[in-house]
């Protein structure tokens, strides 16, 4: 008697269908599960036999062998239980094997047979109806499955339900989709005093998706500012949000199956590891920058960080993607974010203050923005000194543009950018633009590329650097309506650029 039913193994964001074999063949009684399976998957017999006499259902005194095809992909996570209960219990004709063969099914059982909430649903979700199968899940997977959108998705809360369901006694409606969560009470830019320049700079990163550097004394208001930048930026598009939720679902961090428009924004501390930064650790896990894929990442006490998770930074900035290479597994996710970085101007943070800095006033400075290393600075297309603020300055009046003001000027750019990528691929808005696109968009009027041609020579400009500065000129140029990059827009975007010098 063999009898099969489908699941899925993940491979970063991807899930690849595994196909679940039972085989009840004459011989001595055993239970053995084959396929490259770990610790979680070989235990499954275990919960699966408690489940099993927990509904009065006795396994046959034969040999029972799962095979997990195909057997050279490993096999990871409690997920497995249950397309391995279905299997087993087509393999001996309490379930219809025509029905179980059509379905892909993830979910962990308890051993009263109650099936237990699992990760990946989404992602799962959207392998099985690219199979064209049903998908069968725990209930507390079935809201979030359910964003699919594309196949029937079938939750219930005991295996038991299933055997019903299956069997047309008791038949499970499909799972709507969970809700949009509404967004937050943004904070208002508004609350920040003075920081004009700074608040200039926050616009002009939301409306490019342009990484932002921060070099300021404590207290001058760069975490502020850092975290007043989601309240100006663009809700998620559906698939910006799709996307996004199908990372967030690997890391289980969806709440009742519902999923947000609003940009994710991560903040890890400074003794973070290069692992939950970049991605790794047991069964090679997103980290931090793809959590934050189509947000922010906000990098607080950025030179604090250890070398090596900085400059392992450099590639996925570029690529809009990182590879978690292991020796059994190449995974890879998704991390196009906006990456804003904080940084005192030296160790103890005074350096412009005569009265409180210390005696190795110039150096310590240099030494301590000098652990950012020269290629990883020349990514950052903002760099703005914060300026200390008085304590006379907090009792002024609010001023400038609020939150509110701020993101409609950002949307109306973003739309710019929209309408001008329609039909290029993987670009969405002036970040991504390289090559001859970006010579295209970004070229500038004779006043501004002589401009820009001599900041180059005397500056010392790479040509990732003059490349940056036209991306940041573009979006000027977006936020002011404009279709021609101008002499302004350059001279803006140059000032930018070279507020804060190189490191060494």
């Amino acid at each position: 008697m063999v009898a099969q039913a489908y699941t899925v193994a993940f491979e970063g964001i991807e899930a690849r269908i595994v196909q679940v074999q039972c085989a009840v063949t004459p011989g001595m009684p055993a239970f053995s599960v084959v396929g490259l399976p770990d610790k979680a998957v070989s235990e499954a017999r275990d919960r699966l036999r408690a489940a099993l006499s927990a509904m009065s259902i006795a396994l046959p005194s034969r040999r029972i062998t799962i095979n997990l095809s195909p057997a050279d992909l490993p096999k990871e996570g409690s997920h497995f239980d249950l397309p391995i209960a279905l299997s087993l219990l087509a393999a001996l004709d309490i379930l219809p094997r025509e029905e179980v063969e059509n379905t892909v099914s993830l979910g962990e059982l308890a051993l009263d047979g109650r099936l237990v909430g699992v990760i990946g649903a989404l992602p799962a979700a959207m392998a099985a109806a690219e199979a064209g199968c049903t998908l069968v899940c725990p209930k507390a997977c079935g809201a979030e499955a359910a964003w699919a959108g594309e196949t029937p998705v079938i939750a219930a809360d005991s295996l038991d339900a299933l055997v019903r369901h299956f069997t047309g006694r008791a038949v499970i409606a499909p799972s709507a989709p969970g809700e949009v969560h509404a967004p937050g009470l943004a904070r208002d830019l508004r609350e920040v005093k003075g920081q004009e320049r700074a608040k200039r700079g926050l616009e002009i990163a939301a409306a490019g998706r342009h990484h932002l550097l921060l070099v300021g004394p404590p207290g001058s208001g760069k975490s502020m500012l850092a975290a007043r930048l989601p309240g100006i930026l663009p809700p998620l598009s559906p698939a910006e949000a799709l996307e996004t939720s199908m990372i967030h679902s690997l890391a289980g961090l969806l709440e009742d199956g519902g999923i947000s428009r609003t940009r994710p924004f991560c903040e890890p501390h400074h003794t973070a590891s290069m692992a939950a930064i970049v991605g790794g650790g047991r069964g090679a896990k997103p980290g931090q920058i793809s959590l934050a894929h189509n947000g922010v990442l906000f990098m607080d006490e950025f030179p604090e960080f250890s070398r090596q998770v900085l400059e392992t930074l450099r590639q996925p900035i570029e690529s809009g993607h990182v590879v978690v290479a292991r020796a059994n597994a190449h995974v890879r996710y998704p991390c196009r974010f906006l990456l804003v970085a904080a940084a005192n101007p030296c160790r103890c943070g005074h350096m412009s203050d005569p009265a409180r800095a210390c005696a190795r006033v110039p150096d310590c400075g240099a030494e301590y923005l000098g652990r950012i290393s020269g290629p990883l600075m020349d990514r950052f297309d903002l760099r703005i000194e914060v300026p200390p603020v008085s304590y006379r300055d907090l009792d002024l009046p609010e001023s400038g543009d609020g939150s509110a003001q701020v993101a409609a000027r950002v949307a109306r750019a973003r739309q710019l950018q929209e309408e001008r990528f329609a039909g290029a691929e993987d670009v969405r808005v002036n970040a991504d633009a390289e090559g001859r696109l970006l010579e295209d968009i970004a070229s500038p009027c004779a006043e501004g590329r002589a401009m820009l041609a001599r900041a180059a020579e005397r500056f010392g400009l790479s040509a990732r650097g003059y490349h940056r500065v036209l991306r940041v000129a573009r979006t000027i140029a977006d936020l002011e309506g404009s279709a021609q990059v101008r002499q302004p827009h350059v001279a803006e975007a140059l000032s930018f650029r070279l507020s804060v010098p190189e490191p060494g």
